[in-house]
């Protein structure tokens, strides 16, 4: 590490040159190439992914999404000539789009039930040959503009459904502009100086700009969500900032006490820069951790995630040190210029403030460790009312058609129209029409069911296949949908199958989400337990110790159900939805697996960076106590500034108007701040206090075996392992 530093301060040009060719390259490529971001939460031997692959092996014309294309009067009928003229020739014209199939017209003698009884809302289905996040983005945002361009005067067109909900345009992110601004706001306001402000926004621009267009590439090798460029942007800029802000502090106090340019460098990277290594390295581990899930959906996201959080931490290490070397004493106050000008230098990296904190949290330290823990537990109680699922339509912005199409449907003939229940049956036979047929009556007659289309049948190549749209009473994101779908799989349909030995499969988009939902339920704590192993491991490791592994994985596990209960507070009990902006619903099931390792890395960033510190000075002093308030004192102000950073720039994110995107901020946002107020600054120092020297207990046994990862950095003295003891 001190090698690779030197070089870099060094060669300074080349290394800004070598980064600037990195950035243009992939941007260029980028920009000329393009992105194929794609949401698929399909996953195999679900009845939902069952049910469409048996659409897709006997009838593959309508085994795709359905949408649809809803049209609305402020006067008269939607069955008025002139209304009826429009809806037909718009009609017409998605009819003629490469991927649609079919169009069922609500004035046609079958679709008459389409037409609400009001007269002024009406609905035509839009059948697509392949699922929507199948479908070319072009096209799904053509399907969108060519609809919203047809409203005029009273007549109001909208899209429902999985294709328009994809085809929304998205717009400019302002999180990023925003969260730039804040994190250098609080930098000047850290530093001083705008050239300390510069350095951590350059180094985090670079690494930014650089891993969101490799995303971008790779979104056309596999398959990425459509959010993760978001997400990645979320992660990179609030750990690119924060990393390159611990080295130039380290780089600071080395200066200031008495240390020359290069030399304060190498320390910075040799300590802090090995500290970054680490903390990065296991926010990669935990992100790439997903991928034992087994949900393709995820891979993308921590692929993406990995590669954002590897790129900010190499230009952490390299372009930072090239940087101090371009900006000199300019990242210092001029005070501080002074100081060193008359060789007034300093002896110690204490904040006096800190200080005055670690002391008298010194002298009781059981009461502060019972408080703090009891104030995080009490944050975490809404996270044990936590229900998953997909928020529907009506969460999305409310320029989107899909926000208006939700509305309209919901106002015409109920919330269940926006997302159908499909029942799917193979049927060969005149017996299992009729026997099809029976079910879907039974279906039918079931509470909860405002209404069933069909059954249709269809004949392919191989065999035929029964189709009916169930319609539900409640809205696609309410829970009584999730119980009649299971009602229906557990109950009805077995009954109704029990003699003729039909076999009927429930599918369609919000089966699909809640099977999504259940499958990850059922893997998160096997996930979960095998990232908190993992990184205990790692501490272990590092530390050389026993009781940090197990006391940093409960509390970051503490962390994680508190922000994940504020997110729980927010998105689905409602608590400040006017002031945000926000439609109460269920928990995106996905939010909970992609925050965990999230969360559990950057809770991670901040117990390697105080603890290495306190390590650092249990090496110089063998006196616990000294140990844990002298590094408090000589990161707290660093590790808040930080997480100030991160707090502003997760939450400007939630500006964006992107519902998931939304959740990701505050849960984040809340985490951070939880974790750096009051874990890190009050849970973890008391409990290293009230444990004493055996934090740094390893049996000799195991510590023989062990390898050696120096994250104290090599110019700091190691004590005998018996020193230790």
């Amino acid at each position: 590490m001190r090698a690779a530093a030197r070089w870099c301060f060094r060669h300074r040009l080349l290394v800004v040159a070598l980064w600037l060719v990195a950035l243009i390259g992939t941007t260029v490529a980028g920009q000329g190439i393009g992105s194929s971001y794609q949401d698929n939460f399909s996953l195999p031997q679900t009845p939902s992914f069952q049910a469409m692959s048996l659409l897709e092996r006997a009838a593959p014309k309508i085994s795709g999404d359905v949408d649809r294309v809803v049209v609305a009067t402020s006067r008269g009928s939607v069955t008025d000539a002139a209304v009826r003229h429009r809806m037909d020739r718009l009609l017409t014209r998605v009819g003629r789009m490469p991927h649609v199939t079919e169009v069922g017209t609500p004035y046609a003698a079958a679709g008459s039930r389409q037409i609400a009884p009001s007269g002024r809302v009406a609905f035509a289905t839009i059948t697509f040959d392949e699922p929507a996040g199948d479908l070319p983005g072009r096209e799904v945002a053509a399907y969108d503009r060519m609809i919203q361009s047809a409203s005029s005067g009273a007549v109001t067109f909208a899209a429902d459904g999985q294709a328009a909900e994809d085809g929304n345009p998205s717009g400019p992110s302002t999180g990023l502009p925003i969260g730039f601004i804040a994190a250098g706001i609080v930098l000047l306001l850290v530093f001083g100086t705008l050239a300390a402000v510069m350095l951590p926004l350059i180094t985090a621009g670079f690494a930014l700009g650089t891993s969101i267009a490799l995303v971008g590439l790779a979104s056309h090798l596999f398959t990425i969500a459509s959010f993760s460029g978001q997400l990645s942007m979320l992660i990179g800029l609030g750990v690119g900032v924060d990393y390159a802000l611990f080295i130039v502090t380290r780089y600071r106090q080395g200066m200031l006490r008495g240390l020359e340019r290069e030399e304060a460098v190498v320390e910075a990277l040799d300590t802090s820069g090995r500290a970054v290594l680490f903390a990065g390295a296991i926010v990669c581990v935990a992100m790439l951790g997903m991928m034992l899930l087994g949900v393709s959906f995820l891979f993308g996201v921590a692929v993406s995630a990995a590669i954002t959080v590897t790129f900010t931490v190499m230009s952490a290490v390299t372009l930072t040190p090239a940087l101090l070397a371009l900006f000199g004493g300019r990242v210092l106050r001029r005070s501080d210029r002074r100081s060193i000008a008359t060789a007034t230098f300093t002896s110690s990296d204490e904040s006096p403030a800190w200080r005055r904190w670690t002391d008298w949290m010194a002298r009781r330290p059981a009461l502060f460790a019972a408080a703090a823990t009891a104030v995080m537990l009490l944050v975490a109680v809404p996270f044990v009312s936590m229900r998953l699922g997909a928020a529907d339509a009506s969460s999305d912005p409310v320029s989107t058609t899909t926000h208006q199409a939700y509305g309209l449907l919901a106002r015409g003939f109920g919330p269940g129209y926006n997302g159908p229940l499909e029942v799917v049956a193979a049927v060969d036979s005149a017996r299992q029409r009729a026997e099809f047929s029976t079910v879907v009556a039974v279906i039918a007659r079931t509470p909860g069911v405002r209404h069933v289309a069909g059954p249709t049948f269809t004949t392919g190549p191989r065999s035929g296949a029964g189709l009916a749209e169930v319609y539900p009473v409640g809205s696609p994101q309410a829970a009584s949908t999730t119980a009649l779908l299971t009602r229906l799989r557990d109950q009805v349909i077995p009954q109704a199958t029990a003699r003729n030995g039909l076999t009927v499969l429930v599918g369609g988009q919000t089966a699909v989400f809640a099977d999504f939902a259940s499958v990850l339920t059922a893997k998160l704590p096997l996930f979960v337990g095998i990232v908190v192993l993992v990184s205990a491991l790692l501490l272990m490791v590092v530390f050389r110790s026993l009781v940090i592994p197990i006391a940093a994985a409960l509390m970051n596990l503490m962390s994680t159900a508190a922000s994940l209960g504020v997110v729980t507070a927010v998105f689905q009990f409602g608590w400040f939805d006017s002031l945000l902006g926000i439609t109460p619903g269920p928990i995106e099931a996905f939010v909970p697996v992609l925050m965990f390792p999230i969360l559990f890395g950057l809770s991670m960033d901040y117990e390697v960076f105080l603890v290495s510190r306190i390590y650092e000075e249990w090496h110089h002093r063998s006196d616990n106590r000294a140990a844990v308030t002298h590094g408090l004192a000589a990161t707290g102000k660093t590790i808040t500034a930080a997480a100030a950073i991160m707090v502003l720039v997760f939450a400007a994110f939630v500006l964006g108007g992107q519902r998931i995107i939304e959740m990701f901020g505050i849960g984040l946002a809340s985490a951070v701040l939880l974790d750096a107020v009051i874990v890190r600054a009050v849970v973890v120092p008391s409990l290293m206090l009230l444990l004493g020297r055996a934090n740094w207990h390893m049996p000799g046994w195991l510590e023989r075996r062990l390898p050696h990862l120096r994250v104290e950095g090599h110019g700091i003295r190691v004590p005998s392992p018996d020193a230790s003891l």
